[in-house]
């Protein structure tokens, strides 16, 4: 017995050592390089189901680490494989890859200068919500894990389109990759995912079991009228009045249908579209929004009343309306059991007192697809510069990330993967 304590002794002491030397040593040497990969991306965005060098980038710089790689997976998604020296689980690790329709306003030296038409509008591309740290961070820990793999398992890292949706008319992000089969051969058992936040301070890491962020759906509003004369009104139907109608109708089934003390809704309008000139009333207005429920049976009754509710406006002005909502994401769903289970590694990587529970939040991820599927668990990493006090919200032109926050996502995945791997 006292054999077989020292060598368990001196084990531990040579794992402790490798960690240390090994993939501590490892994930510190890794960050410049994380920077660097996150500047390129930053500078160079692409949009959804575009994501063509971006893709490009990722496969190459997987294959150089000798990883078996797998490209156009849902249009533009790489796959990575690694496996460990010894047969065991198999687990997958994720990033999002795509861009935004939005025009950089923050003065960096890789600034994005790139611009597109999107839905017949000119604008900028930007990377405004993250996601090149995301891409960067998960590069970083392929090298780090390559390079270090006395481990049993495999580990399936994936690089995902179309997080943000695709275009109009197109099929992508996490579900198109669950129906391609991303999940299988070989067959994942775990899935995490990650995503930093730029009024997180850094050094943090915040996570909620079970949901955690809201089912979204986007819809789609017509409203016919009839085309008359601006000094005539009467001459024909306004659509635009009747849309302001709609508008405020729609809200009502927040304030006054939604039990908002048993979960939160959201219900936004984000575009109108009506006219030409000042003086037309035009025939034709179109509304787009988003709803956003934690709740299943909400968000059908909240949909079951939308579709009664907008024609129904509509007709009391004398037009017409027809409403699309579509399916949308569900519920980002973290399990129970592999959250309570992960703890202690996201608390290894952060230190204790650095991560901490909150509450579900109304922002909504497709990582909920790969949850859907097997248990899953998401975080939120950190972003905010201790000294900024006023940080751009994401999708906003002055979005930005502390660069030095990003390491952490490196260290958070490596612990999560080694000690589930391990266990």
């Amino acid at each position: 017995m006292h054999k077989r304590f020292i060598a368990v002794t001196v084990f531990l002491i040579s794992f402790s050592s490798f960690a240390q030397t090994g993939y501590e040593k490892a994930i510190a040497d890794v960050e410049p390089k994380v920077i660097e990969w996150r500047r390129d991306f930053h500078k160079n965005p692409e949009l959804s189901n575009r994501e063509f060098k971006t893709a490009e980038k990722i496969a190459a710089h997987l294959k150089s680490l000798g990883l078996k790689v797998q490209t156009g997976v849902a249009h533009t998604g790489v796959i990575g494989i690694l496996e460990g020296k010894r047969p065991g689980k198999v687990i997958a690790l994720r990033a999002d890859i795509d861009a935004l329709p939005v025009t950089e306003r923050v003065d960096l030296p890789f600034k994005s200068t790139v611009t597109t038409t999107f839905r017949g509008q000119d604008t900028g591309v930007m990377h405004a919500c993250g996601h090149d740290t995301h891409i960067a961070i998960l590069m970083g820990v392929a090298e780090v894990l390559s390079k270090n793999n006395d481990f049993a398992g495999t580990i399936k890292f994936i690089f995902q389109p179309a997080e943000e949706g695709a275009p109009p008319g197109e099929e992508g992000g996490a579900e198109l990759m669950v129906k391609e089969g991303v999940l299988d051969n070989p067959k994942v058992e775990a899935v995490f995912g990650l995503h930093i936040g730029s009024s997180q301070p850094i050094g943090t890491i915040a996570y909620k079991p079970k949901g955690m962020m809201a089912a979204s759906q986007s819809f789609e509003i017509t409203v016919k009228g009839k085309q008359t004369h601006g000094s005539a009104p009467w001459g024909g139907v306004d659509p635009i009045m009747a849309s302001v109608k709609i508008i405020d109708g729609l809200q009502t089934l927040i304030s006054r249908e939604t039990e908002l003390t048993k979960e939160a809704a959201v219900l936004s309008i984000g575009k109108i579209t009506s006219g030409v000139r000042s003086n037309i009333i035009p025939e034709e207005a179109t509304i787009i929004g988003t709803l956003r429920t934690l709740d299943v049976g909400m968000q059908k009754q909240i949909n079951k009343r939308m579709k009664e509710m907008v024609p129904a406006i509509a007709a009391a002005y004398r037009a017409e309306a027809t409403i699309e909502i579509e399916r949308g994401y569900p519920v980002t769903y973290n399990d129970p059991g592999l959250t309570a289970q992960m703890l202690p590694s996201l608390e290894k990587a952060a230190g204790k007192g650095r991560v901490f529970e909150i509450k579900a939040i109304t922002g909504a991820e497709d990582f909920s697809f790969f949850a859907q599927e097997v248990p899953g668990l998401y975080f939120f990493l950190g972003g905010k510069a201790l000294n900024d006090n006023s940080p751009a919200p994401h999708h906003t032109p002055d979005f930005r990330i502390d660069e030095s926050g990003m390491i952490l996502g490196v260290k958070a995945f490596i612990h999560l993967t080694l000690d589930y791997l391990g266990e």
